[in-house]
């Protein structure tokens, strides 16, 4: 892949820990597209077989890795998706893993209608950093960041956080 003027981000992390709220918020101050990875399946169709234990279907990783191999290409991308081990390294220049704190994350799941198994499965995925060690472990160290997503100040500082790398990286690259 060719040079890019502008970074590609990847936001992850467990559900209700506030990706897409701070993908939007980003976007919207950075002029970066937003990849929101659920609806993209969505839009094209990569969806698989339903999972009737977590409620939900399963992603055809490869038909959404080959839709969007060409999106990524320019940068300016922020890719906003609760997994990232199949997402080639390549793709990113910054990796941002938010976190919340376990008691606000099962307030913010229960209000979305999460219960018993799929609750208690992305309640421990936070507790035991599943994310984290996910981006650690598939992205080279010095790209992965955690910033801890409790509150509206909290929310504020890691957006200008991410706008500030974003600044650095374009200095750097030049």
């Amino acid at each position: 892949m060719a040079k890019r003027m502008v970074p590609n981000i990847l936001i992850t992390g467990t559900p209700g820990v506030g990706k897409s709220t701070i993908s939007r918020l980003l976007a919207d101050r950075t002029k970066f597209t937003w990849r929101e990875v659920s609806k993209m399946a969505e839009e094209y169709n990569c969806l698989d077989e339903y999972d009737p234990e977590y409620q939900c279907p399963f992603l055809n990783e490869d038909k959404l890795l080959d839709i969007m191999e060409g999106m990524m290409a320019k940068g300016g991308n922020i890719v906003d998706y609760h997994g990232c081990d199949f997402f080639p390294e390549r793709w990113f220049d910054g990796v941002f893993v938010i976190r919340t704190n376990n008691t606000v994350l099962y307030d913010r799941l229960t209000a979305r209608g999460y219960t018993g198994k799929k609750l208690e499965d992305n309640v421990q995925c936070e507790i035991f950093e599943t994310l984290l060690e996910e981006a650690q472990s598939s992205y080279k160290e010095e790209i992965v960041t955690a910033l801890q997503n409790d509150s509206q100040e909290q929310l504020q500082t890691n957006i200008d956080t991410i706008v500030e790398w974003i600044e650095r990286w374009k200095e750097e690259s030049i």
